[in-house]
């Protein structure tokens, strides 16, 4: 569990990153959740916000999730700098990424290890619906929901537009559409199942089963390709809590993970959120959801997170940091 509850997270619901606008910063592009400013130097800066994203909306901000998702990512890219470079420079503020600006390759590398998941594009969707042939991989009959897979799978699908959907693509696709090439292919699925090894063995050490995980690539000017975006992080990932998996699992429950979809479904439980206003959002839910936030980083980290004496105005603090580069 976390060593910090609700109690403790209530004083800074005031104190989220909602807007990360920086006008002194050049070339801002807002995304869902992060903002994006690129500096003639070739250099990007990606600043985290609080913002919780759901139904194509901002539904409310959940303090310290940037933060954690960040630092997250950041524990992750250090320990697996051996195995392939990432776009990291330097981390100025605890929301905050300076990296080098890639071409992002357009295939997305999700990697599994475990028959699951719920959306179109999971294995467990297709598989209960009679396919045994999916990207490019050929699945044996009586696979069980949440059971580990005969060997870890990767699952490429392509890069969908801004509004559009990620579609399931297999390797011999990937070539032929002119997506990468067959060595380009190699590199990032070998790299992929790499990154994937390290995650799996070190957060085992922390009670963690690493489901699965997406991976992006990019290439700089020079042609080599990097790790970019996140890894490894609660957003990113799928992770279950290993005391519990096998009992759950025998018992036809769900394995227990970090469960960050309370604003989702309490939403979804009281409106029709594509057609319906939103109603306004308890504190102690969005508590709540910070909550696993935290849980989250000090299971997969090992480490505590510490909760300012003070709480400072987010973006006030990133500002500060990031004077140098006005």
């Amino acid at each position: 569990m976390s060593t910090i509850d609700r109690g403790a997270l209530l004083p800074h619901l005031g104190n989220t990153l909602w807007d990360a606008t920086i006008p002194e910063l050049p070339n801002h592009y807002r995304g869902k959740v992060r903002d994006n400013y690129d500096l003639p130097d070739g250099r990007r800066i990606i600043v985290a916000s609080d913002r919780l994203s759901a139904f194509d909306l901002i539904l409310t901000a959940i303090p310290f999730k940037g933060q954690v998702l960040t630092q997250t990512a950041r524990h992750w890219f250090e320990r697996t700098a051996d195995i392939v470079a990432n776009h990291v420079l330097e981390y100025p503020d605890p929301n905050v990424v300076v990296c080098r600006r890639l071409r992002i390759l357009p295939v997305e590398v999700v990697v599994r290890d475990y028959m699951a998941g719920t959306t179109s594009t999971s294995i467990w969707s297709m598989y209960k619906q009679g396919r045994r042939e999916m990207y490019g991989v050929r699945f044996p009959d009586g696979l069980e929901e949440n059971r580990k897979l005969p060997h870890t799978v990767v699952t490429p699908t392509t890069k969908a537009d801004q509004g559009g959907h990620d579609e399931p693509v297999t390797p011999d696709e990937i070539v032929a559409r002119g997506l990468l090439t067959a060595e380009q292919w190699r590199t990032v699925s070998e790299t992929a199942l790499a990154l994937f090894a390290r995650g799996r063995d070190l957060a085992a050490r922390n009670g963690l089963i690493l489901v699965d995980t997406k991976y992006e690539f990019g290439m700089d000017e020079a042609g080599t390709i990097m790790l970019a975006d996140e890894i490894h992080t609660p957003d990113s990932s799928r992770y279950w809590m290993q005391a519990t998996y096998e009992e759950r699992v025998a018992a036809g429950q769900r394995p227990h993970s970090f469960d960050k979809d309370f604003v989702r479904t309490w939403v979804s439980q009281r409106c029709d959120p594509y057609k319906d206003p939103i109603p306004e959002i308890p504190a102690e839910l969005v508590a709540d959801t910070a909550a696993v936030y935290i849980q989250a980083y000090e299971t997969i980290t090992g480490q505590p997170f510490a909760l300012p004496a003070e709480p400072e105005p987010v973006l006030e603090r990133i500002r500060r940091n990031l004077t140098r580069f006005f």
